[in-house]
């Protein structure tokens, strides 16, 4: 795809507060989500398993969907497949300092793994980097929905989508069944979910609470409602010794937000200085 990024990621910041119009989510079903993040990218299972192996396992996080017919679970009804909840796994979104389409610095949403200073992404073209990051815009072009680079012309101007014809070498885009256990997972234990789901609705999810969804995640077997347990009970210690620079800097941007004016350029002490991996030029 040929998309114009420079002082923009559009897609990888939450921009809506500082946009001249609401701007609505992008949505691909129509349950809605227990969260409010935007443009939550859906992590396949191998997605996942690359972060826990690389220890890069605390920056995930879940999305749960409403859903009248499902399970319940404090209070809410969930989306749920044979009574288990389903869920996506995505990339948190900590406030940041982040100066997007030549606007003031201003604490808003942002990919764990974008650099504020540059506002490139630290993992681009590494092992971790997740597919559906490496196709965008492709999948929207191809089921014809607006991309995050046309909705940024609209409210800023500019040209970011320089090419809208949508690339042949696409990945299975994994919307039907055949999503089921590869970019669709299910929670194996929906009891053990009980508080949980308040935390998720408040914001305040624990390092323990995300931990189990990405050990469900990758313990599942795909194309079933199974979950292979010992590889569960395995893959939530590994997570639960994550401790990346990512994880060790989110509690910190958390803190600022509420006490500093927003800087792009603290992100070196707040990040590299963490062992963040650094941005190329443009």
């Amino acid at each position: 795809m040929k998309v114009n990024c420079e002082g923009c990621a559009g897609c990888c910041i939450d921009w809506r507060a500082i946009a001249p119009t609401v701007s609505s989510h992008e949505r691909r079903g129509p349950r809605k989500p227990l969260d409010d993040a935007y443009n939550l990218v859906p992590l396949t299972r191998e997605d996942v398993r690359s972060f826990l192996d690389a220890g890069l396992a605390d920056a995930l996080t879940p999305r749960l969907w409403e859903d009248e017919s499902g399970v319940e679970i404090d209070g809410v009804e969930l989306a749920a497949i044979e009574g288990k909840p389903v869920f996506f796994v995505g990339i948190r979104k900590p406030l940041k300092p982040v100066a997007p389409f030549d606007t003031d610095a201003s604490w808003l949403p942002t990919c764990a793994f974008l650099d504020p200073k540059t506002l490139q992404c630290r993992i681009h073209e590494t092992d971790v980097y997740p597919e559906e990051c490496a196709e965008y815009p492709g999948h929207n072009l191809k089921l014809g929905q607006q991309t995050e680079c046309e909705r940024v012309e609209n409210a800023f101007d500019g040209e970011r989508l320089l090419n809208d014809e949508p690339p042949r070498a696409l990945s299975g885009l994994l919307l039907g069944p055949q999503a089921l256990g590869q970019k669709v997972f299910v929670y194996p234990d929906p009891d053990g979910l009980t508080g949980v789901i308040d935390r998720l609705i408040d914001g305040e999810l624990t390092d323990r609470d995300r931990a189990r969804f990405v050990a469900a995640a990758v313990a599942g077997r795909p194309g079933t409602t199974g979950t292979n347990h010992e590889h569960y009970e395995n893959a939530l210690h590994e997570v639960g010794s994550a401790d990346s620079w990512v994880g060790r800097a989110i509690p910190e941007w958390e803190v600022m937000a509420t006490t500093e004016k927003p800087d792009p350029s603290v992100a070196t002490r707040v990040e590299d200085e963490r062992g963040a991996p650094p941005t190329p030029d443009w």
